[in-house]
């Protein structure tokens, strides 16, 4: 398997992150890393994204820094432009998904359905984004879809919570969840990084109880 989805693996729990301004980037990277999650997902739903994930990256080079909500190619090389290791969307779009195979980039659109999947692995993806995974039937539904795809991996990510991740990553057939709920918006717009730090940890502790990493 490619080194960074080993890492994203190994990490368990991808921080979904949505940062209005590029000065939060470095104190919530430091709070990530502190925390035990040097990883993010910055979604560029927000003008401070792309600067974001280039202040995370130059300032905290060991961090996994991807960029999520990718839904053009002309985002795709803005994102990679500014550090990013890897790239997730929303949902499965040829174009993207093509253009980032061709260039050797790591992506894992978001699947909902048997066809996303098979769309997919036509593309010679292992892993995909099963989003939104709650609203969209949950580990169930997840169970469900991969049971003819034996070989595919799949990443929760929407209404995953410290509630009912543990379930999620018990499951043999979930990669890694992404999660905002220890990165609320609110928590960064006021600057409660310490608190940040301490949900991170607690993220971290429920990964290690389930998978022993």
């Amino acid at each position: 398997m490619n080194e960074v989805l080993e890492q994203i693996r190994k990490i368990g729990i991808v921080p979904v992150v949505v940062l209005d301004d590029a000065k939060d980037a470095a104190p919530l990277a430091e709070a990530l890393r502190q925390g035990g999650l040097p990883c993010a997902e910055v979604t560029f739903r927000t003008d401070a994204a792309e600067e974001s994930i280039r202040i995370m990256t130059e300032k905290y080079p060991d961090m996994l820094v991807g960029a999520g909500t990718v839904l053009t190619t002309e985002q795709v090389d803005r994102a990679v432009a500014a550090g990013a290791k890897f790239i997730v969307s929303p949902g499965l779009n040829p174009k993207v998904v093509k253009y980032c195979v061709e260039k050797g980039i790591i992506i894992t659109p978001g699947c909902a359905n048997p066809s996303d999947v098979e769309q997919a692995i036509e593309n010679g993806l292992e892993v995909v984004k099963f989003f939104p995974a709650e609203q969209a039937g949950g580990l169930n539904y997840i169970k469900a879809i991969a049971a003819p795809y034996v070989c595919m991996k799949f990443m929760p990510t929407g209404g995953i919570n410290a509630k009912n991740v543990r379930e999620y990553l018990a499951c043999d057939k979930i990669f890694a969840c992404g999660g905002s709920w220890m990165v609320k918006g609110d928590l960064v717009k006021t600057g409660q990084f310490d608190k940040i730090q301490e949900l991170v940890k607690e993220a971290v502790e429920i990964v290690k109880e389930i998978r022993g990493n």
